[in-house]
């Protein structure tokens, strides 16, 4: 019998099969030779699994670790993790022998069941065992599938805790340019106000016109407006920064211990490496990666329901009408079973199901894709920005000091008469602007690294 069977079972496969067409996702991107913008190597003692010690900051230090163990994102990414990881073992099961306990009463009447001999109660325990044979691999290709999830997901708790990471330090540098120019601005308001007294001073005593006495009060109620702005600042830095560490603002102090001239630390130099590196290194592009390997898988397990599928069941118990026989020997029965299923007509559904893994599959190639273009993309951004960042800092430091100097002859020709007030004040002003912009430039350097350590995936070699 199973041998007439054989050939119209393997013509209806055919048949179904032939009918299924797959397209193929784009083509990845080519992986460049070099990066377009060149980053002279340094190197850092710090340990790959650990990037931001390479800034030797033990407040930075301490509220990492604090955002890894309570971030929200984080703890919302490893139970996702989990949760693939659960989804993967319940995969695992169907490849297994499902064995379960079954007992059951019921009680049939009438004339046909007393003609058959059945009327009455009839009691029912016993053991099943089932066990679908993975015949065409449609049950180890969703095994596979999952376990493809499940690397996804972990990529992505990887990606989730670079984020974090790179987003506390970013924070916390932005915090340490905001303490430094409050404290450029705090000595500047003294400075004014020092000028502000001796200028009423000297109005008192007739020697100058009120005139300019109005201008350096304006000069210091300007100055303490643009503090005070720093401080508000300041205090959204902090909350956000709270936010990533996931504690309540009031449990995040960042010390203010910046003063003019203070930041003077030694950037990490990041080596760049090489550009086909860069792929195994980013675990967001290591996740798109893996979910589009599961996206093929499940085109292949959609492909398998036009193919035949075999189950085996067995069943090992008793039967009695009185539930006190239920386990002599005389009341036992056991069965096996083995069915063969092929569906012939379902109106189209396994079509629409391969049609619908295939379109699954272009949109993950289409991920794919784009992450590799986003992760080159963000490297190249990064190692721009600290060239041109590292041109701006010399040609600003070369501002900043010509503007000092101005300003020390402004003040001396002003003691002397030469000047007006006025142009002193401009001195002062411009020097102030400068130094704000140099402090800008020097917090910008800080957040491209961080950025360049984040685009490369957290790591070096």
């Amino acid at each position: 019998m199973m041998r007439t069977l054989l050939p119209l079972i393997a013509a209806l496969v055919l048949a179904g099969c032939a009918n299924v067409a797959v397209q193929q996702p784009h083509a990845m991107p080519a992986t460049p030779a070099a990066y377009k913008s060149a980053q002279t190597l340094g190197t850092s003692s710090a340990s790959q699994a650990q990037w931001w010690k390479a800034f030797a900051d033990p407040q930075l230090d301490a509220l990492t670790e604090r955002a890894l163990a309570h971030n929200t994102s984080i703890q919302l990414a490893g139970a996702r993790l989990a949760q693939a990881r659960a989804l993967l073992r319940a995969s695992n099961a169907n490849l297994l022998p499902q064995l379960g306990l079954g007992a059951g009463a019921g009680r049939q009447g009438g004339d046909a069941a007393r003609a058959a001999g059945t009327a009455g109660t009839q009691y029912t325990a016993g053991l099943n065992l089932s066990y679908e044979v993975d015949l065409m691999g449609r049950l180890s290709k969703a095994s596979d599938a999952a376990a493809l999830d499940a690397q996804a997901r972990e990529s992505l708790l990887q990606a989730t805790q670079l984020l974090v990471q790179a987003d506390v330090a970013q924070t916390y540098f932005s915090l340490r340019a905001l303490d430094a120019e409050r404290a450029l601005m705090r000595d500047t308001v003294g400075a004014y106000q020092d000028t502000l007294r001796l200028n009423e001073k000297r109005f008192a005593a007739g020697d100058i016109a009120e005139l300019d006495v109005a201008r350096v009060r304006t000069e210091v109620a300007a100055t303490q407006s643009q503090a005070i702005d720093l401080d508000r600042r300041r205090a959204t830095l902090a909350h956000a920064l709270a936010l990533l560490v996931g504690e309540l603002p009031s449990g995040v102090v960042v010390t203010d211990r910046m003063a003019e001239g203070q930041w003077v630390e030694t950037l990490p130099l990041i080596p760049a490496g090489v550009p086909s590196t860069l792929l195994a290194r980013r675990p967001d592009v290591a996740a798109a990666e893996a979910s589009l390997k599961a996206a093929q898988a499940r085109v292949g397990v959609a492909q398998t329901a036009w193919l035949p599928n075999l189950s085996l069941t067995a069943t090992a118990g008793g039967a009695s009408p009185e539930l006190s026989d239920l386990f002599k020997t005389s009341a036992g029965l056991w069965g096996i079973n083995a069915l063969l299923n092929l569906p012939l007509f379902d109106g189209g559904r396994r079509e629409a199901g391969v049609q619908n893994a295939a379109a699954q599959m272009d949109a993950a190639a289409a991920g794919y894709r784009e992450q590799v273009l986003v992760a080159f993309k963000d490297v190249e951004d990064q190692l721009a920005a600290l060239q041109l960042l590292a041109a701006q800092s010399q040609v600003q430091a070369t501002a900043v000091a010509s503007a000092t100097r101005a300003m020390a002859l402004s003040d001396s020709r002003y003691r002397n008469g030469l000047v007006s007030q006025l142009e002193l004040l401009d001195a002062r002003r411009s020097e102030l602007s400068l130094r704000r912009q140099a402090l800008q430039v020097r917090a910008a350097q800080y957040l491209a690294t961080v950025g360049l350590i984040k685009a490369l995936g957290g790591s070096w070699s």
